[in-house]
């Protein structure tokens, strides 16, 4: 165990100045490519950047129509990250959100089969119009970073 420890500090210190022009650089392009999709919203598109950097929630709100699909959609396509989007309604299950597990017929072995959850990017339109308990379940995998099944 201290041996282990010796050897992760031996690594070589992080340049703070490169690793921030590197950031920079990247945010740069981000902004310069998405600006040519989603247009004329460069303080939304900023913030939006500012919570993936820092591995955060956004929450969009406004009226049908202003882009919010558009603009996390392209981040996915641009990032080629992987993208989800649910529509959220009264009949939507927490199952729904999560995943399930099923028999497999053929082995008889129950296989969990992951939800939409399971992405890079997700988009919940709507959350307000589901039921609680579907919220709570997409309010643990934003807190925690974990599901809970059966």
């Amino acid at each position: 165990m201290a041996e282990e420890i010796k050897n992760t500090s031996a690594q070589a210190p992080i340049d703070e100045a490169k690793a921030l022009a590197e950031i920079k650089n990247v945010h740069k392009k981000i902004m310069s490519e998405i600006g040519k999709v989603f247009i004329g919203q460069t303080k939304v598109v900023e913030e939006v950047l500012y919570a993936l950097f820092a591995k955060g929630h956004v929450l969009l709100i406004g009226v049908p129509g202003l882009g919010k699909t558009l603009l996390v959609n392209s981040l996915a396509k641009l990032l080629d990250l992987d993208f989800k989007r649910v529509q959220f309604t009264p009949d939507v299950l927490p199952s729904d959100i999560v995943g399930f597990s099923m028999l497999n017929g053929t082995t008889r072995e129950f296989e969990f089969k992951k939800g939409p959850i399971f992405c890079n990017l997700f988009l919940a339109d709507e959350l307000n119009r589901t039921s609680p308990k579907t919220q709570s379940a997409l309010l643990e995998v934003m807190e925690e970073g974990s599901v809970t099944m059966d």
